[in-house]
């Protein structure tokens, strides 16, 4: 690496880098998201979330003036692609196919997190290239199949693409505070039949008998969390699949970053039914839906807990932006507009690069043609 005899450091724990330098770096990001944050990703490790034995090794890369942090990124050799939300198995079964290993490969992620924002954090461009430049090194002399920055912002794409990686896109379904003055104000604004729909599910949740409690940072307690981890757990059993993240990391969140969580907890009188997880991040006034669970089924409660009482309780707050998540054409009828994704992407093998590169491009068109679809279904009214 040149710039000044900058120099690339790798760490296989996120504790050795220090707090107070990386959460600076992002205090400065173009697009900083909490889940960026040091406590976050050393959470995610020290619970047993995120580690080598459940397929996520730590590669922190970073970039060094003598004892001068330039730039840094979470980074992860992964034997496996779950919880990553770009999804490559198609990749990976051609490269099974003529007899190559495509596991492990170099990933630029936050774990479990399909949150658009910085991945790549830097003093500036030139100290951003250098760490773009360190990733692709460091994927060469491990002799990679390919390393991945997934959800990245502008600036990492740009830094990316000077690199010569490939670019690919995707969709998910943001909301937009307009302004309103309440729930009603924002029901006002959509087409009728959107409008009629929501009522009648927020109506059978009433006729249900469910009232929700809603608890933020602090108050929430320790029997909150337990709750909401047992539902967290049904949802992924419902699913004949394992929860990614364990008991140990809300614990965490708890100590450490209590202020970035909202939890709406659905009560049959005193008999506690759901719980929805929310985070947040209240400098910038933005919410993201994250988990759900229920303890039994109630028509209509999950439309309710994960989207009606957050976005009232965002225009309430004033919060400007509320992210649902990955994937779900049916949030547009909740008033969630589509929203273009980025990731990009390096190939060693020469081959291999150019058919991926065919495939994005074809995809990518297909993405664009499929967003101004999308937008043709807005459901607002127009003017």
């Amino acid at each position: 690496m040149s710039n000044d005899e900058a120099t690339l450091r790798v760490d296989d724990h996120p504790a050795a880098l220090a707090p107070e330098a990386w959460n600076a770096l992002l205090a400065s990001a173009d697009a900083p998201t909490p889940f960026m944050r040091h406590e976050y990703l050393q959470a995610l490790h020290d619970s047993g979330s995120a580690v080598a034995d459940t397929g996520w090794r730590a590669q922190f890369a970073s970039v060094w003036r003598g004892d001068e942090l330039l730039a840094a990124c979470p980074a992860y050799l992964k034997s496996h692609s779950y919880g990553e939300y770009v999804f490559d198995w198609a990749w990976a079964d051609a490269y099974r196919r003529h007899g190559l290993d495509y596991y492990p490969k170099l990933l630029v992620a936050v774990p479990f997190t399909p949150v658009p924002g910085s991945r790549l954090l830097a003093r500036d461009a030139p100290s951003r290239a250098l760490l773009m430049r360190g990733l692709e090194l460091l994927a060469e002399r491990l002799e990679l199949s390919s390393a991945h920055l997934l959800f990245g912002d502008a600036a990492d794409r740009a830094a990316a693409g000077e690199q010569g990686w490939l670019a690919r896109s995707g969709v998910q379904f943001h909301w937009q505070n307009a302004g309103w003055a309440g729930f009603e104000d924002f029901l006002a604004s959509l087409q009728r039949d959107k409008r009629k729909k929501i009522q009648q599910e927020q109506r059978r949740v009433r006729e249900a008998g469910i009232e929700f409690e809603v608890r933020q940072g602090a108050q929430i307690t320790e029997a909150d969390w337990d709750f909401f981890y047992r539902c967290y757990q049904l949802t992924y059993r419902a699913h004949h699949s394992t929860p990614y993240l364990t008991r140990d990391f809300f614990r965490r969140m708890a100590s450490t970053m209590a202020a970035h969580w909202l939890l709406f907890i659905a009560k049959r009188g005193q008999t506690r039914i759901a719980a929805s997880l929310i985070a947040l991040d209240p400098e910038r006034g933005q919410a993201y839906g994250r988990y759900w669970g229920a303890v039994e089924p109630v028509p209509c409660l999950h439309f309710d807990a994960c989207y009606y009482q957050p976005l009232a309780w965002c225009i309430a707050k004033g919060y400007a932006r509320f992210e649902g998540g990955a994937q779900g054409e049916h949030k547009m009828a909740r008033g969630l507009l589509p929203v273009e994704t980025h990731s990009s992407h390096w190939l060693a093998h020469p081959d291999f690069s150019d058919a991926v590169a065919d495939f994005l491009a074809r995809e990518g068109q297909a993405m664009r043609g499929y967003i101004d679809e999308l937008d043709e279904h807005r459901p607002f009214k127009r003017p």
